[in-house]
């Protein structure tokens, strides 16, 4: 029995050693990583019933991505083997005024190619509190946003909560396919997770572009970002992640949450990047965190920002960062001090 599942593509990233591009490596360091997946493994690292749904192939690739999601906790009984193949992707880690840059090579992966049937919600869900995915997920076919909206539905029928992440990748469709299956899917989401980008990109609703590149911060325009998502869908929740890029290497970076009892602007953080893939799903993991276990919505997403924040000092798309490193940082500490 788990507090949460979710649902999506674990896959293999390839990173160049030492900031290198593609072009001059020799070497790659591979890790696994997935918004979902990272979600599932911060979960499981704060010591909640986690399970992942998705399909790896039956090779010693699936085997490996299959090993390290136990090696964090993470539940594996929904995973389906068999088929295609797994999912590549390479990262490019950007440093000061060159960004970071990511190439997929996913195309028919055992996920990618699942059949919606593949999945029973009604026996993955029986016991489970909630139910998380991102828009990454429905973006990778019809098939895969059918077994999407099969979820939703099944979730909101046995009574869990659906929390969604927007995610738009411009790289896996256009916006006008988003914006059609996210408009479905979104009406079983009571929990919404965005950038300004997303809200942008998937729905329509604009900030300030001039003001986002320029690294300023106009609260009230998230703000109205908020309320407009909450009013065209009715979610319980909507959480901004806002994030000042002065440059690749330092970023400030923070979120509102708008909730039924108001809205919040968290602390701001300045990072000095290691890695800021995963960053968000690390926020969001965080702030489901705080929710699951009752906390008001204030320091829900406090903890959030401080989980995201933590993650963007590690390697790799996962958070290994514990509860206990993410509340002292939430309560104030961030001097960054040799812990003995």
């Amino acid at each position: 029995m788990s507090d949460i599942i979710t649902f999506g593509e674990i896959m293999l990233r390839l990173s160049p050693p030492n900031y290198q591009r593609v072009i001059q490596a020799s070497s790659f360091n591979a890790t696994y990583g997935g918004a979902e997946a990272n979600v599932a493994t911060s979960l499981a690292q704060f010591g909640l019933e986690t399970d992942y749904v998705t399909k790896l192939p039956k090779n010693f690739l699936g085997d490996a991505a299959f090993n390290e999601l136990r090696r964090y906790g993470v539940g594996v009984s929904s995973i389906v083997r068999g088929g295609g193949r797994l999912g590549i992707y390479f990262a490019e880690r950007g440093a000061s005024q060159r960004g970071s840059t990511v190439l997929y090579d996913r195309y028919g992966s055992a996920f990618q190619q699942s059949a919606a049937e593949t999945w029973n919600w009604e026996k993955i869900f029986a016991g489970a509190r909630w139910f998380h995915f991102t828009g990454i997920t429905p973006a990778l076919g019809k098939n895969v946003a059918q077994a999407c909206l099969d979820a939703c539905t099944t979730a909101r029928k046995m009574g869990l909560t659906v929390s969604c992440d927007l995610n738009f990748r411009s790289k896996l469709w256009s916006q006008e396919q988003a914006r059609q299956t996210m408009t479905e899917l979104c009406h079983y989401v009571d929990v919404c997770i965005a950038n300004e980008e997303d809200a942008y990109s998937v729905f329509g609703i604009q900030t300030d572009q001039k003001a986002l590149l320029s690294g300023k911060l106009d609260l009230d325009a998230y703000k109205q970002t908020a309320k407009k998502l909450h009013e065209r869908f009715g979610f319980h929740k909507v959480a901004i992640t806002l994030r000042r890029s002065f440059s690749a290497s330092d970023n400030n970076w923070s979120a509102l949450l708008l909730d039924e009892e108001g809205l919040y602007h968290s602390r701001e953080y300045s990072i000095h990047i290691v890695d800021r893939i995963g960053g968000g799903d690390a926020f969001g993991a965080g702030l489901l965190y705080g929710l699951l276990k009752g906390m008001h919505g204030r320091d829900a997403l406090e903890f959030g920002v401080a989980a995201g924040c933590l993650k963007q000092t590690i390697d790799g798309d996962f958070n290994l960062s514990t509860v206990a490193e993410i509340q002292k940082l939430a309560h104030g500490d961030a001097s960054g001090r040799v812990q003995r």
